[in-house]
């Protein structure tokens, strides 16, 4: 295809795994929060020490070591309890081990990119696939110096991966560095404080199976009663049988509560964490299990009476409906929300933007086509250099985020998701549909265009529209051209073939001429002329 890339087959998006669903714990006592804050103190001490054992343990680790692990937690706390810690302390070290990966290739990245760029003549131009030189001398000794740096980083991180040595902090690196820097922070000691200790406490338990309510640790009722089985060195604090103590306030789960009643009802596995806000000075319980794996729906399902397809970018949706052959209908959707503010605010305006998408496209019983976009590996400064815009803009898309909220919020609604290959589409987009779907009361923006290149693609349709058949005021009556060649294309000014009827004006019909044969335009003799003629001298007199 002329140097493109190959584009990968689209794909049909599978549902989420799991499900995790929020509530506060309102009503709590003076003593509920006591005993929450003692059980969370003590649990995270001993989720401190795991974790220091593990790392230690480092790629040596093994099952004989994990059972130590947890005999060694079970004397304080319970087995079941011990078996809640150091799973989650194995998960931290392998998002960890994960993390110092990815920052390894982005390393490397760098050095390769810097490397290349510096054997490059100054102020050599690059390519479109691959970089040029510095543009400036100045540039060029700044980037030298950075590549030594980049390489000690290189050199640090290979020696900790090969050595199976990770860096983890319970309660995250940057709260821990803002305690150095509570004016910027707009903290004060206090504060900083209880937000690192809330960070640091352990109150989470895994579901069990079979068990009343799906849960033996953290239990919760049908209706709403919250009872935690406490530690073995605070068992003077049960207020209930068993060593049980039950919170004063009563739990009810709004979104998805009657999923959650079916599953504590009939004993099924659910967990529990509970966790506290020090900036609303509220607590709250997080309730979530894990989905039956579920068989996708055919890609050619979801393609079977259209579907929509959608363009995202920095501050909205853009999305236009396709029928099943590729052809747009309607008018191009647009759904904003806005990446600014917190965190909260931003998930908030990104929830809402796709409530409103989804809910379009269930009304007409369509899958959504969205492209399989991941900048994971294009955001480096060595990659781009000083186009800081760009970087910013890639920056800003929410992709993951995106990706995440769309499939388990389009699971719920019964909507199908298509990804596509994003190579083009924008391109090809506004090459060959942004104007022909211009109109006197319709201006398609380029994300509109493009919206319409990602649902062709989903439906397996060519990006590129068909060529329109020349005017009938012209040599060929229109019919002959049908799609457009590439430039490349083997006997694209090869004889077109016969039509039954007339072809031209001159020519008869089924007697016309090769087109494509140049030389067979007004040529005396040649056999195009179907029959032997000559020019009769002009009569002298009558």
């Amino acid at each position: 295809m002329g140097g493109l890339r190959e584009v990968a087959a689209s794909f049909v998006v599978p549902g989420p795994s799991g499900v995790a669903v929020r509530s506060g714990l309102k009503g709590l006592s003076g003593q509920d929060e006591a005993v929450l804050r003692q059980v969370g103190g003590l649990l995270g001490s001993l989720a401190s020490r795991d974790l220091r054992v593990r790392c230690a343990a480092g790629l040596g680790h093994d099952s004989e070591l994990w059972a130590r692990r947890k005999r060694a937690l079970s004397g304080e706390s319970s087995s079941r309890w011990a078996g809640s810690i150091t799973r989650a302390t194995h998960d931290q070290w392998a998002l960890a081990r994960r993390g110092q990966l990815a920052h390894m290739q982005s390393l490397r990245a760098g050095v390769e990119t810097i490397t290349y760029r510096l054997a490059q003549p100054v102020g050599a131009k690059g390519s479109k696939g691959a970089s040029g030189g510095y543009r400036s001398e100045r540039e060029w000794f700044a980037k030298s110096r950075r590549l030594h740096v980049l390489e000690d980083r290189l050199v640090r991180v290979r020696a900790d991966w090969e050595a199976g040595r990770v860096r983890v902090v319970r309660g995250g690196k940057k709260l821990l560095n803002s305690r150095h820097h509570l004016e910027a922070a707009g903290l004060t000691e206090a504060q900083w404080r209880l937000r690192w200790q809330a960070e640091r406490w352990f109150l989470q338990a895994d579901g069990e199976s079979g068990k009343p309510y799906g849960n033996e640790t953290i239990r919760v009722t049908p209706g709403g009663e919250v009872s935690i089985r406490l530690p073995a060195a605070l068992a003077g604090l049960a207020n209930a049988p068993h060593g049980r103590y039950v919170l004063a306030c009563r739990v009810r789960f709004h979104h998805r509560g009657e999923q959650w009643a079916d599953r504590v009802t009939a004993g099924r596995a659910v967990a529990y964490r509970i966790h506290y806000d020090p900036d609303r000075n509220r607590w709250y319980a997080t309730a979530s299990w894990q989905n039956p794996p579920v068989q996708t729906v055919p890609l050619e399902t979801a393609r079977a009476g259209g579907l929509v397809g959608v363009d995202m970018n920095v501050d909205h949706l853009a999305a236009w409906r396709l029928d099943q052959h590729g052809n747009p209908v309607g008018e191009p959707r647009r759904f904003d929300y806005q990446m600014d503010g917190t965190a909260q605010h931003r998930d908030a305006q990104l929830r809402h933007a796709l409530i409103r998408l989804l809910h379009w496209a269930a009304r007409h019983g369509l899958a959504l086509a969205i492209e399989d976009l991941d900048f994971a590996a294009e955001k480096t400064r060595e990659r781009h250099g000083t186009r800081k815009r760009f970087r910013k803009l890639i920056s800003g898309l929410p992709t993951a985020r995106l990706r995440a909220r769309l499939v388990s919020m389009a699971a719920e609604l019964g909507v199908a998701v298509v990804a596509v290959d994003p190579a083009y589409t924008s391109r090809w987009g506004a090459q060959h549909w942004q104007k022909p779907l211009t109109g006197k009361t319709r201006k398609p923006t380029r994300h509109d265009a493009a919206a319409v290149a990602i649902g062709r693609r989903a439906l397996g349709c060519a990006i590129r529209r068909r060529t329109a058949p020349p005017p009938h005021d012209r040599s060929d009556r229109a019919g002959h051209r049908t799609v457009q060649a590439a430039s490349g294309t083997p006997g694209r000014e090869g004889p077109r073939p016969r039509v039954p009827g007339p072809r031209t004006r001159s020519v008869p019909p089924g007697r016309g001429a090769k087109a494509g044969d140049q030389s067979a335009h007004n040529r005396s003799g040649h056999t195009a002329e179907h029959e032997p003629w000559h020019q009769d001298s002009l009569p002298l007199s009558f």
